[in-house]
């Protein structure tokens, strides 16, 4: 995994532990050096083969090593227009290497059997394009560097087969907890009305947000900034969330921030909570999407989740 990362922004409410800031330059034993960067707040987080496709990188494949169902396989990344090479490196592949191809899913024993791949001995790849799953494995003779191949995707289908299952499998986990964003603004009414304005988050599948429409009914609950239910006790999102009607859906033709999607929706309800003030994050769902429970491990209990009790201090331990 990529990550494009910076520093918690308030340290006292942060959701993970705050180390110091320039954590990434220190050196933790056999680990090396910048290993536990204080930057833990990500804007960016990609996979090998995403991070390959953004930056017009791809693998060649130059030879594979192979003892029965286990080896090695010596491999470069470089530009996709072929434009300087690249340095080689040498990962592990095994018998629980994936290979895609087409619509196919292969092993390493089938791609033998085919004899695309030696099953004993030493095999030039000709510098096969391929985009790569990265992963680690226990090594040994003290190697604990060495990176293993746990995925292979030998052609543009087979890659844009994954795309696929991933995208699908991302718009059912927003659907079922919802759109994030953070409230605008929000102008109160009487006897507890009022019209709520929220952005919604940026980096969503574009059918997600286009089943916001004007006049639609939906659903509007508090969320830290975790993105975790905020509850009453053991109340779900639903229970806990405001009803109305979508009076209005806009997007931007400015330029947005990282992490905008630049689409605005104003809910008009008439039961404003704590959790709905300028500034605070929230979880939006409209009424075409189906009302789904969540895992309770995904709450977060305001009496008995404090922050003190996720992340306690050293005052836990007695003192002689």
């Amino acid at each position: 995994m990529y990550a494009k990362a910076f520093l918690p922004p308030d340290p006292k409410i942060s959701a993970v532990p705050v180390l110091p800031a320039d954590n990434r330059l220190k050196k933790y034993g056999n680990a090396g050096t910048g290993v536990a960067p204080a930057e833990n707040h990500v804007y960016l987080l990609e996979d090998e083969p995403s991070h390959c496709q953004r930056l017009g990188l791809v693998w060649r494949l130059q030879e594979v090593e192979l003892k029965g169902t286990a080896g090695m396989m010596i491999v470069r990344r470089e530009s996709q227009d072929g434009k300087g090479k690249g340095r080689s490196e040498t990962f592990s592949v095994d018998a629980t290497t994936r290979f895609w191809r087409g619509k196919e899913h292969l092993h390493l024993s089938d791609l033998i059997e085919e004899k695309v791949l030696p099953e004993n001995g030493v095999q030039s790849l000709n510098d096969q394009s391929v985009l790569l799953g990265i992963s680690w494995k226990p090594t040994p003779g003290g190697v604990f560097k060495r990176f293993h191949v746990s995925d292979v995707w030998m052609d543009e289908l087979a890659m844009e087969r994954a795309a696929q299952i991933q995208n699908e499998n991302h718009k059912a986990f927003i659907k079922s907890r919802w759109m994030p964003g953070w409230v605008d603004q929000v102008e109160y009414g009487k006897f507890g009305r009022a019209k709520v304005t929220v952005t919604l988050f940026g980096g969503m599948d574009d059918s997600l947000y286009a089943d916001f429409k004007k006049g639609q009914k939906a659903m509007l609950a508090s969320s830290e900034n975790t993105l975790k239910h905020w509850a009453g006790g053991t109340a779900g999102t639903a229970q806990m969330a405001s009803k109305g009607i979508l009076l209005e859906v806009s997007k931007t033709q400015k330029r947005v921030p990282l992490g905008s999607s630049g689409i605005q929706v104003s809910l008009e309800t008439n039961l404003v909570t704590e959790g709905f003030r300028p500034g605070k994050v929230i979880r939006i769902r409209p009424e075409s999407w189906p009302l789904l429970e969540v895992p309770r491990e995904e709450y977060i209990n305001h009496k008995t989740d404090e922050i003190e009790k996720r992340f306690p201090t050293p005052d836990i331990f007695p003192k002689n």
